[in-house]
């Protein structure tokens, strides 16, 4: 199951993150999103845990935990849309005369 992990605080070390989840099962992957110029957390997390149960027990449990003063927000990740494009393509807002 694929799990979203947001409010982070920006302080938290993805192995804090990795140790908090591995108490609920195996985690196959944790990403802590940062911003590609600077380097700093963006806040929020994405994590994999092939266990559907321990996964849901996480989310159960995690969800609005306090970490460094901060309530994480723990959920389902939601599947990206692959294309957002609206269709007819751009226009340029001209009209014909």
């Amino acid at each position: 199951m694929n799990i979203f992990i947001g409010n982070l605080p920006y302080k938290i070390q993805e192995s804090e993150l990795r140790e908090l989840f591995e108490d609920y099962g195996e985690l196959t992957s944790l990403k802590i999103i940062t911003d590609k110029q600077t380097g700093q957390s963006k806040g929020f997390a994405f994590a994999e845990m092939p266990d559907r149960e321990s996964a849901l027990k996480a989310l159960d449990d995690l969800n609005e935990a306090e970490i460094y003063g901060r309530n994480i927000v723990v959920k389902e990740a939601e599947e990206r849309p692959k294309n957002t494009a609206r269709p007819g393509g751009y226009k340029g807002g001209f009209t014909k005369k």
